[in-house]
């Protein structure tokens, strides 16, 4: 199906800039909603980068092209929830191994702790580049391999993790609308490592 190309005519690029922004903020809204089935959150972030991709190509794209790209990336993206909670069930027995004073905890809390961080990094570099038919073990290898040889990217979605979690403890509605700025830096981070 083709896209057309909209661009508003006369826009200046501060307008062009916040469209973008405000489009970040709503595809946070829908990407919460989407993520409300718990395990469907990877499904979620890649119809929603997937949507602001399109919007800053400046293509045509809303709720009903965001919902299509949900279903269809929740056909695989599932099974990446549950292998995402149980990570965190993981980092959570590690975290108690550290309270508890056991030999060798801190640094196996340690170590727990970077993986969690190393494969919610490598999810998220997945979704951005998330596309219909994609599979989504390839497209998390592929993503593996872009976390440890960028590290700056890496570094700079981390940063957006971090933002939206103290978003979330400061006031925690905040927490919804942010998420799709992370989906944005997501998007960004793997746009420039292919211009690179």
């Amino acid at each position: 199906m083709a896209e057309a190309r909209v661009k508003p005519r006369g826009e200046s690029p501060f307008g062009e800039r916040f469209g973008i922004f405000a489009e970040c903020l709503l595809t946070g809204v829908w990407i919460a909603v989407a993520s409300l089935g718990v395990v469907t959150y990877p499904a979620a972030f890649a119809a929603g980068a997937r949507h602001l991709r399109r919007r800053a190509a400046h293509r045509g794209g809303g709720w009903r092209e965001f919902a299509a790209d949900f279903r269809s990336a929740l056909r695989g993206g599932w099974a990446v929830g549950v292998a995402g909670w149980v990570a965190a069930g993981l980092a959570w027995v590690d975290v108690q191994a550290v309270r508890a004073g056991l030999p060798g905890g801190p640094l196996v809390g340690a170590v727990g702790l970077f993986a969690l961080i190393g494969l919610a990094v490598a999810g998220l570099r997945a979704a951005a580049v998330w596309a219909p038919g994609e599979r989504w073990r390839v497209l998390l290898a592929g993503a593996a391999r872009r976390t440890v040889r960028d590290p700056a990217g890496s570094f700079l979605l981390v940063g957006g993790a971090v933002l939206t979690c103290c978003s979330a403890l400061l006031i925690a509605p905040l927490a919804v609308p942010v998420s799709g700025a992370v989906a944005a830096a997501a998007v960004a981070v793997e746009e420039r490592y292919r211009r690179r």
